[in-house]
C-alpha cells in the first residue's frame, strides 16, 4: 500500500521543528498535505509528489553523486516512491541500491537523523510528452546515511538510468541548500551511537523482551519482539541516562546495576542500520506488574525460544551470545522441585488458546492455513496456538500480534468455550480455550504467511467446508451460548 499521509505529514512536521525558517518556502508541500483525498506519495499526481534521495557521506567525508542520463545533471541517488515502499527512508534506501548498487546494509542513518531528513527541496520537473507527464514538481526528502567504513562499494550502475557515479568533497555538493547544511555537520570518522538499548535478564537465565506495536514505517521493527531503549535526547548525558530513562517512561522499571555490553548495528525490515549501545542489568521481576507505556507487552523468554518468535536476528544473536558468556548464576534461587507424582494413568493435556473475533455484523475471522501446514493444510481455522511457559491471556495477546498484528487488552478478553478433543486414539488430548475479544485495534494482516495465507470474516451460517471440525463445533456452541463441548472421544 501507498505510503500514508500521516507519515509524510509527521516527517515534514519533524523537519520544520528543525527548520522552522522553511516553512514558507516549503509552502507548496504544506498545502499539498492540508488537501484531502490527494496522494502526494504517488508519481502520477501531477499536482506534485514526493521523492527520496539517499545523502552518502564516505569515511573521508565526500558525499556520493550520480550522473542521472535524463537530466544530465549531476545530483545524489533519489527518486520516486513505490506502492511497496513501508517509511520515506526506505524509498532513499531502495533507489540508493537501484542506482548505484550500495546495499542498505552498507550504510548508517546519521545520529539525529534517523526518520528526519537532513533536507527538503522542491523543484520543478520539465513536460515528458514521450511519458505523457505534464510540468509537475518533486517535494525531494534527502535522507543521511554515513557509508560504513570497512565496506567495500559494490558498485553495480542502473545503466538506463545512471551514467556513473562521483564522491564529491562537501563543498562541490551541487545543492545548494543541501551543501550549506553539509557543511555545518560535523563529520566525525564515524558515527556515535544515538539509541541505547537494555538487555535484561534474571537469575533463571531468561532475557525480558518487548512486544512492539504493529505500526510499519513510523517505529523500529513493528510488531516484532525487541528490547527496552530508544533515542538519546538532550537532557542525557550519557547514553546510560538515556537507558535508563527508556525504561522507566516505558515499563516504570529502575535496574540497580547496569553494565555496558557493547555496540550493535541494527537493521529493520527496509535494510535501515542505526549503532546502538547496549547495557545489560540483572532483575528478578514480574513483568506483568510493570506499568508498560509503549507497544503490547514484557514477557521471560529463554534463549533457546527465540526460534518461536517475531524478533531480529541481531536481537536473537545478542541475547544467545550474552547467554553464552554469562550463564546463569548458581547462586540465585534453587530450581524448582518437582511436584508430587501424578496419580496412575494421568496423562498430559496440550493447552492452544484461540480467538474469537466478531465483528458488529456477526461475522467471524477465520484463516486459511499454509499448504505446507503440519495441522490442518489448506483448511481454514481460527487464530491460535499453544502454552508455552506463560498464561493463557498473555499467549492470546502474543498470538494475535504476532499472525494478524492485532492488538488486544488483557481487560477486553473473555473465556467463551473450551472444547476438549481428542484426534486419533494414539494422540494426547488437547483442550481448546475459545476466547473472545470484546474490542480490538487494527485489521488482520497476513504477519506469518508461512502459516496463515488469508483471513476472512466468516458468516457463522455459511462457514467453509473445508473448516477443521472442532472449530466448527466450537463457533456454534459459542453461538448458542454453550461454554463446553466435547469431540474425538469414544462413546
Amino acid at each position: 500500500m501507498p505510503l500514508s499521509h500521516h507519515h509524510i505529514r509527521a516527517t515534514v512536521d519533524a523537519y520544520l521543528a528543525r527548520h522552522p525558517h522553511e516553512r514558507e518556502q516549503l509552502g507548496v508541500l504544506l498545502d499539498a498535505l492540508d488537501r484531502t483525498g490527494e496522494d502526494i506519495s504517488s508519481r502520477s499526481t501531477f499536482t506534485g509528489h514526493v521523492t527520496c534521495g539517499a545523502i552518502v557521506i564516505d569515511h573521508l567525508g565526500r558525499v556520493l553523486h550520480v550522473l542521472h542520463l535524463a537530466s544530465g545533471k549531476v545530483l545524489a541517488p533519489g527518486g520516486h516512491a513505490e506502492p511497496t515502499d513501508e517509511a520515506l527512508t526506505a524509498v532513499a534506501l531502495r533507489e540508493l541500491h537501484e542506482e548505484t548498487g550500495i546495499p542498505p546494509r552498507a550504510v548508517t542513518p546519521w545520529p539525529g537523523y534517523e526518520t528526519v531528513p537532513l533536507d527538503i527541496d522542491i523543484h520543478d520537473i520539465d513536460a515528458h510528452a514521450g511519458k505523457g507527464e505534464p510540468g509537475h514538481q518533486h517535494f525531494d526528502l534527502r535522507f543521511l546515511f554515513r557509508l560504513h567504513a570497512t565496506t567495500e562499494v559494490p558498485v553495480v550502475l542502473q545503466e538506463d538510468e545512471v551514467g556513473g557515479i562521483e564522491w564529491r568533497p562537501v563543498d562541490q555538493v551541487t545543492s545548494p541548500t543541501l551543501r550549506e547544511k553539509l557543511l555545518k555537520l560535523p563529520l566525525q570518522a564515524e558515527p556515535e551511537p544515538a539509541n541505547a538499548s537494555a538487555l535484561i535478564y534474571n537469575d533463571r537465565g531468561e532475557y525480558l523482551l518487548h512486544l512492539r506495536d504493529y505500526f510499519p514505517g513510523q517505529i523500529w521493527e513493528p510488531g516484532m519482539w525487541s528490547l527496552l531503549g530508544g533515542g538519546r535526547e538532550l537532557q542525557d548525558a550519557t547514553l546510560e541516562h538515556t537507558v535508563r530513562r527508556e525504561l522507566i517512561e516505558e515499563a516504570g522499571l529502575d535496574i540497580a546495576d547496569l553494565t555496558p555490553f557493547g555496540i550493535e548495528h541494527a537493521t529493520d525490515d527496509a535494510g535501515t542500520t542505526v549503532p546502538i549501545a547496549i547495557y545489560a542489568g540483572r532483575w528478578n521481576g514480574d513483568p506483568r506488574e510493570l506499568r508498560l507505556t509503549e507497544g503490547v507487552m514484557l514477557a521471560w523468554f529463554a534463549p533457546g525460544d527465540l526460534h518461536r518468535l517475531r524478533i531480529a536476528d541481531t536481537t536473537s544473536d545478542l541475547v544467545r551470545r550474552h547467554a553464552t558468556s554469562h550463564p546463569a548464576p548458581q547462586s540465585g534461587p534453587e530450581p524448582e522441585e518437582e511436584g508430587p507424582a501424578s496419580p496412575h494413568d494421568t496423562v498430559p493435556n496440550i493447552i492452544g488458546v484461540h480467538l474469537y473475533l466478531e465483528r458488529p455484523d456477526g461475522t467471524v475471522l477465520l484463516g486459511l492455513r499454509h499448504p505446507n501446514s503440519a495441522f490442518a493444510p489448506s483448511t481454514w481455522h481460527v487464530l491460535a496456538g499453544h502454552l508455552a511457559r506463560e498464561n493463557a491471556i498473555d499467549c492470546l495477546i502474543r498470538e494475535s500480534h504476532e499472525e494478524a498484528g492485532l492488538h488486544i487488552e488483557r481487560k477486553d478478553v473473555e473465556l467463551v468455550h473450551v472444547v476438549h478433543h481428542i484426534g486419533k486414539p494414539k494422540y494426547p488430548p488437547r483442550m481448546g480455550l475459545f476466547f473472545r475479544a470484546r474490542t480490538w485495534r487494527g485489521e488482520p494482516a497476513l504477519r506469518e504467511p508461512d502459516k496463515c495465507t488469508q483471513w476472512k470474516f466468516w458468516d457463522p451460517d455459511a462457514l467453509p467446508d473445508d473448516l477443521v471440525p472442532y472449530t466448527r463445533l466450537a463457533i456454534e456452541k459459542i453461538q448458542n451460548g454453550e461454554l463446553y463441548s466435547e469431540t474425538g472421544w469414544p462413546a
